[in-house]
């Protein structure tokens, strides 16, 4: 274990198993460190796997990866409490292979992913705790583990430990993380026979259905629920920000239950055996709260980076290409024989500048502090909206106009029109 490595890549989730993988894939010399028994034993809950970033690392991963369902169909409910307004996209052309999203198991999916790292070449340690970077003045030589002669060496090692990064944390590296930058979610799955999701979701074999959520099951705080299909279950959540939890003196649990009893949802689990529950951190503060990437001899990838789009409810993409981005710029400098150093490992910065994750954490980087500011978009606007839609649906002998003049007017008594243009402009602000 003294000997000295071309890179060590501590974590074997997304982001670590693609940045293990693309440099084992190019001939270097790879450790790479996993606290849990093996990869994907911490991760029982379901995921949304998207093909680009993947198949741009394992072109044929379609051949043999465990996959749950491909989606063709996306959702997007507003909830109030007792109904929801909604939108709908479904697609002929997302039913064609090559398949565009899936539904995964984590716990399946990262030790599959592992396993192709292994194939690479990677030497693979688990049940393995880093307690430390190794350091040489201000420069990481290696980390340290909880083995016995633990220390072990490499010209570069990539964190990708997840949201709350302890080792860049005590290295300095990493500031403690802001309760308003990280959103705390509790999954569920659900199990159900095959043919009960198929006939429930309106889905054939092997087709799948993603639900997104906002409104007033999030109780004002900023936040999302989610449902998306699996095989023979359906995966259920809801995230929301860790200060706000914090405020409300509510916990994840109790959300999720009231989120299950809602007239909308309730129907879609009725007869399911709930098996698996795990709650997890998801870092959602965005563009602004990007903590400081590389260093000399030492990199970060995925949520560790808090590289996650939570406007789309994008991270495993984001998390395996800026995998992959570190490992290329690893892979760049190794030919050319220049050193680690901060300074040439910047040459990672540029790559992510020129990729969809800075360019689309960019875009939104306003919209983190502007909804968390005004909990109207997740509690008055959702009952507003759901209510006119109650009363332009009903037919009771109240002509449209009349209809139309009294939505007006909640409108106006519940914002006021400087409320209602200010907070239009803020959201135009936000996605302009």
């Amino acid at each position: 274990m003294a000997e000295k490595f071309d890179a060590i890549v501590v974590g074997a989730g997304p982001s670590g198993n693609a940045a293990a993988y693309t440099l084992a894939k190019s001939g270097l010399k790879v450790l790479q460190i996993e606290r849990g028994e093996y990869p994907g034993s911490k991760n029982v809950q379901g995921a949304i796997l998207y093909s680009d970033a993947l198949e741009r690392i394992i072109p044929d991963f379609r051949e043999d990866a465990p996959l749950e369902r491909h989606i063709v169909e996306q959702q997007m409910w507003i909830l109030d409490d007792e109904s929801y307004v909604g939108s709908t996209y479904r697609s002929a052309e997302f039913n064609k292979p090559p398949y565009n999203r899936y539904t995964i198991i984590r716990a399946q999916f990262d030790k599959w992913f592992s396993k192709k790292v292994q194939d690479a070449g990677a030497l693979l340690i688990c049940e393995t705790t880093v307690s430390n970077l190794l350091l040489d003045k201000n420069r990481v030589i290696g980390i340290q583990t909880d083995r016995e002669g633990g220390a072990i060496y490499a010209d570069i090692v990539i964190l990708a430990d997840g949201v709350n990064s302890l080792l860049a944390k005590k290295a300095g590296f990493h500031p403690e993380l802001n309760a308003g930058d990280v959103a705390l979610a509790v999954k569920e799955i659900h199990f159900l026979p095959q043919n009960l999701v198929e006939e429930r979701f309106n889905i054939d074999d092997e087709e799948g259905v993603v639900i997104e959520m906002v409104g007033k099951i999030t109780q004002g705080m900023m936040g999302t629920g989610f449902l998306y299909t699996n095989k023979e279950s359906v995966t259920i959540g809801v995230g929301c920000m860790l200060s706000d939890f914090k405020q409300q003196k509510t916990t994840p649990y109790m959300l999720l239950e009231q989120m299950k009893a809602h007239p909308a949802i309730k129907p879609l689990l009725a007869g399911s055996e709930m098996k698996e529950y795990t709650a997890h951190l998801i870092p959602e503060g965005g563009y602004k709260a990007i903590p400081k990437i590389f260093g000399d001899g030492w990199m970060m990838v995925g949520d560790a980076a808090m590289f996650v789009n939570a406007v789309h409810r994008e991270g495993s993409n984001l998390a395996m290409t800026s995998g992959r981005l570190a490992a290329e710029t690893v892979i760049e400098l190794a030919k050319q024989g220049r050193e680690m150093t901060e300074a040439n490992l910047s040459l990672y910065r540029e790559k992510l500048d020129d990729s969809f994750i800075l360019k689309d954490l960019k875009k939104y980087k306003d919209l983190p502090g502007i909804l968390h500011k005004n909990p109207q978009f997740f509690t008055t606007y959702p009952e507003l909206v759901n209510r006119a839609a109650h009363s332009m649906l009903t037919v009771d002998g109240i002509d449209k106009k009349t209809k139309e003049l009294e939505i007006r007017r909640s409108f106006l008594k519940k914002r006021s029109l400087f409320g209602l243009i200010g907070d239009a402009f803020k959201m135009w602000r936000a996605f302009e």
